[in-house]
């Protein structure tokens, strides 16, 4: 698609900064069709999105990224999520398996260089799965770390060459599970075990009470992202 003008971004941004996250979507089912996909892990943004969507775009291509090491947990809302809301859903695997990786790599690469192996099983993936379409709909939330503070709803991507969606931007993780409750919508069990954010069972502890969202991920490191939404630079420069 042609790209869009900081100055369309800009308009749109204004827009769709005091919108709801239903209007947001409507917009983009309307604007782009089928060449609009969510990606979703199926947090529980994820799931509120993908319920809002059953009014509004229900075939919409749904893409997860199935690294080969999610939690038995979460492969189980996939697949409950999936049944229940006959989901056009595609699971995006990494082009190595985890035995596969291991062998190239000698082992455990998340545990050495977490980046590459999130490069590998997560960013390379993506950029494959989003080619032919021209918007992309997440779950990012301002408050879910420092990094994210300040997303906006509308962006421009420059790395996949499309429009990137926010439409829960400005909801908080209150409002998250107001929602979920209200429509007695199944989440993944695990945030009952102090689990507030879910990754690769690998890298994803549970935290204390009060301790930030998104400080189970990575634990013990300064690596707060995955790379799918912020560029990073792994420590090796190898790449598969």
């Amino acid at each position: 698609m042609d790209a869009y003008s900081t100055e369309q971004i800009t308009a749109l941004q204004r827009q769709f900064e005091p919108a709801t996250p239903q209007e947001i979507l409507r917009w983009a089912a309307d604007t782009f069709g089928d060449r609009l996909t969510v990606v979703t892990s199926f947090q529980p943004v994820g799931i509120v999105t993908l319920h809002m969507l059953q009014d509004i775009a229900p075939r919409a291509p749904i893409i997860t990224l199935d690294t080969g090491l999610l939690f038995p947990e979460t492969y189980a809302l996939i697949d409950e999520i999936t049944a229940r809301f006959n989901l056009n859903l595609v699971r995006v695997e990494p082009e190595l398996t985890v035995t596969e990786q291991a062998r190239r790599y000698e082992g455990a690469l998340w545990s050495r260089d977490p980046d590459l192996c999130c490069h590998i099983r997560k960013t390379q993936p993506l950029e494959k799965a989003l080619a032919g379409y021209d918007a992309w709909i997440t779950g990012l939330r301002r408050d879910q770390s420092t990094t994210r503070a300040d997303i906006p709803v509308i962006a421009w991507d420059t790395r996949h060459q499309m429009v990137k969606l926010c439409p829960f931007a400005a909801w908080t993780e209150d409002m998250v599970w107001t929602y979920l409750r209200a429509y007695e919508l199944p989440y993944n069990i695990l945030h009952d075990q102090g689990y507030p954010s879910i990754g690769c069972w690998p890298c994803t502890r549970a935290v204390a009470a009060g301790d930030d969202v998104r400080s189970g991920r990575w634990s013990g490191r300064a690596k707060t992202e995955c790379g799918i939404h912020f560029d990073l630079a792994p420590a090796s420069q190898e790449r598969a």
